[in-house]
């Protein structure tokens, strides 16, 4: 029993790594390498941090904001005058923006530094451009029960049960303190509560860093696989760019058969063909009133060399033979440069043997 199998399936399989112009291009439309988690933790951690550390002045701008309303606003007076009403508001905000500030200046460092390093500096509005799939509800759909909705629903659930597990071995760890606050002053209690959630919060932020850092790397591999090429796609990206293979070639031999050509109408303005005398031919021209040095006009090997040789017999160009100089000029000064001053001397000889044999028979 005989099976055939479509070669086609696997030459389409995405097996290579993305070349550079699929990852800039793909970067430009703003699909990059982010892990969201790694910014909510940070900021968590960073909140939580800055929270401990600013909880003594907290404390006292709370208490001196409150103490002054008590003392100097709520007069009877005060109630029905809608001025005092405004000055009570203002200050409250102005109260909670101190309290506010510098927590929420570090949570916009810590989130934009986190973007960055991910990231770096990208501006594209591609992102924004209305796409038909995004508000087709069978897509929609589709995405709700798609593989990667099922993984972010496991991490959701993983960092809930750290969470939750940090936070209930910190507190059957303060039972007994928890316990204590029966019969304590209000006060007493609200900085034990703050302190604890204080505790808890940079516990559960470390741990969420961590488990961030693995989201990172699992990111980077889901970008990395879902960026991969198929053969096929890197080859028709090489023709888009670096143009059709086939093509080229044929432009490049379209190019040296018009080089061949000017060189071949050039052979009849030279002074001398040199020879090897069987594979290789050389004309030199030398004109000191617009050049100072003599300039290879023509050269060829083998074939090229016997019709150049035939060029020069049909225009009375004359052919010496000298070996060496064949060789050495063919093999070190091109079509249309001039010899090199090493080989003047050599050259000079030449000319000077043609020029004497021009003048015998004028």
């Amino acid at each position: 029993m005989d099976f055939k199998i479509n070669l086609q399936l696997f030459s389409e399989e995405k097996t290579e790594q993305a070349t550079p112009k699929k990852k800039k291009e793909t970067r430009e439309k703003g699909n990059v390498l982010q892990s969201k988690e790694i910014n909510s933790a940070f900021v968590l951690l960073a909140t939580f941090i800055m929270i401990n550390a600013f909880a003594t002045f907290i404390g006292i701008t709370l208490r001196n904001t409150t103490s002054y309303i008590y003392d100097q606003y709520l007069a009877l007076d005060f109630i029905f005058s809608l001025k005092n009403l405004q000055t009570l508001l203002i200050n409250a905000i102005i109260s909670f923006f101190i309290i506010v500030a510098p927590i929420a200046l570090t949570n916009l460092v810590v989130g934009v530094a986190a973007s960055y390093l991910q990231v770096g500096v990208l501006f594209t509005t591609k992102p924004l451009a209305i796409d038909i799939k995004k508000i087709n509800p069978i897509e929609g759909f589709k995405r709700m029960f798609s593989m990667k909705s099922i993984i972010e629903l496991l991490k959701a659930l993983i960092r809930i049960i750290v969470i939750g597990y940090i936070s209930y071995n910190y507190v059957k760890g303060q039972i007994v303190t928890i316990l204590e606050t029966i019969g304590m002053d209000i006060g007493t209690i609200l900085k034990l509560i703050l302190k604890m959630s204080i505790s808890i919060g940079i516990k559960a932020g470390s741990i969420l860093v961590v488990l961030a850092a693995l989201d990172y790397f699992y990111q980077r591999y889901e970008y990395n696989k879902n960026l991969k090429m198929s053969k096929q796609e890197i080859k028709e990206e090489y023709k888009q760019t670096e143009g059709n293979p086939q093509i080229k070639s044929k432009i490049k031999e379209k190019q040296r058969q018009m080089s061949m050509q000017r060189m071949m109408q050039d052979i009849p303005k030279a002074d001398v063909i040199i020879t090897n005398p069987t594979h290789f031919a050389i004309g030199i021209k030398y004109n000191p009133k617009e050049f100072d040095a003599p300039r290879v006009i023509a050269k060829g090997q083998d074939l090229i060399a016997q019709n150049i040789k035939k060029i020069a017999l049909e225009n009375n160009i004359p052919i010496v033979e000298n070996k060496p100089l064949a060789r050495t000029l063919y093999d070190s000064v091109d079509i249309g440069q001039f010899v090199p001053p090493e080989l003047y001397q050599a050259v000079a000889e030449v000319l000077a043997y043609v020029y004497r044999i021009n003048n015998k028979i004028e």
